[in-house]
């Protein structure tokens, strides 16, 4: 049966193929020199195995007529195309859990993005040896790349949404135990205090900040006189905060901030260098909580300040202002709350 002028066409290709049936159809034409004629110029919707199949597709593509570039991307086509809009919107640390994400889904890069089912999806998260924190990051990364791909035409169904992450919530091989010091492991850092490295760890213990924060803190923004420095970049909005100075860390903080003329930052490496996370962990926290036998991440510092100020019997809207809580704080507390300096250091000094 001959087709209508314009509608396409399906071809069988020589030789032995699984989908032996080009459809395709045309998109204009050109005046070819050397043959000295107007010739057609055309794209492949796709391959069919039968010929009732590729008939079927050509009639669907007329029907609904789509990118035929689109639907040819891979999985590496459309993280590529999704980052370039993506990471020039988005933080440092978080272009970096995408890219460590990205890295994970290896056995998809070349796979058609259209072509790709839930199957494919939870193989990646059953296979690739992740601990549950990094899965979720994984799924959100499937959760964007669909919401792409879908808006662009590229694919017709968002199977990232039926990924399963939650049967590996109790099975992390990564999982730290992030419960407070107890109270003879920071007797046993303070028998250190006369070592440097071990006074950040005191400063982290009586101050509840993120490691990042305070490895981020530059002396500018450090006021030993008033006893406090500003966090002015922060995870949260309740995080840009002032930090009060406690009285017993004081002394490392003055240490620290005559230690090095040339470094901006308050901490720095011993050829005065910024602090990398990485860099602090392995090469200096986690190497001096072993000296000590004690396992704790520098995240437990954090928790086991709450803990001691609420030992102390802070007011919970005084810590949350102290440790810049993220979602704490009620209405009343964000808008009509204030403390200063004084009433903070006061506080803090109570541990």
């Amino acid at each position: 049966m001959k087709l209508p002028n314009g509608y396409g066409s399906v071809v069988k290709l020589s030789g032995k193929r699984r989908k032996p049936y080009q459809v395709r159809k045309t998109t204009g034409w050109h005046y070819d020199k050397e043959k000295d004629r107007q010739v057609q110029d055309m794209i492949t919707v796709g391959y069919a195995a039968t010929r009732a199949e590729g008939l079927q597709m050509l009639a669907e593509y007329n029907n609904n007529p789509f990118d035929t570039k689109a639907a040819k991307m891979t999985f590496s086509d459309v993280y590529e195309e999704w980052s370039k809009r993506k990471y020039p919107t988005v933080s440092e640390s978080n272009v970096k859990g995408y890219t460590a994400s990205y890295k994970a889904c290896g056995t998809l890069y070349n796979r058609v993005f259209k072509d790709i089912r839930l199957v494919d999806l939870q193989n990646v998260i059953d296979t690739c040896g992740k601990n549950y924190p990094t899965l979720r990051k994984i799924k959100v990364l499937f959760n964007q790349l669909y919401d792409y791909a879908l808006k662009n035409d590229i694919c017709n169904k968002d199977y990232s949404s039926f990924v399963d992450v939650a049967q590996y919530k109790d099975r992390n091989p990564n999982k730290y135990d992030r419960n407070k010091f107890e109270k003879d492991e920071i007797e046993r850092i303070w028998e250190q205090k006369d070592d440097k490295y071990y006074q950040i760890v005191l400063m982290l213990l009586y101050n509840g900040v993120r490691i990042s924060e305070l490895l981020d803190l530059k002396k500018e923004h450090v006021h030993l006189d008033e006893q406090y420095f500003d966090v002015i970049s922060s995870k949260t909005e309740n995080g840009i905060r002032k930090v009060p100075i406690a009285d017993k860390v004081l002394p490392f903080y003055k240490s620290w901030y005559e230690s090095n003329h040339d470094c901006a930052y308050l901490l720095h490496t011993e050829d005065g260098k910024h602090f990398t996370y990485r860099n602090y962990y392995d090469s200096y926290f986690h190497p001096l909580m072993e000296q000590l036998k004690i396992n704790r991440t520098p995240h437990c510092c954090r928790h086991t300040c709450v803990s001691m100020l609420a030992e102390a019997g802070v007011d919970q809207t005084i810590i949350k202002k102290i440790v810049g809580h993220s979602g704490a704080m009620t209405l009343t507390e964000k808008v009509y709350t204030h403390f200063d300096i004084k009433e903070l250091v006061d506080a803090i000094n109570k541990i």
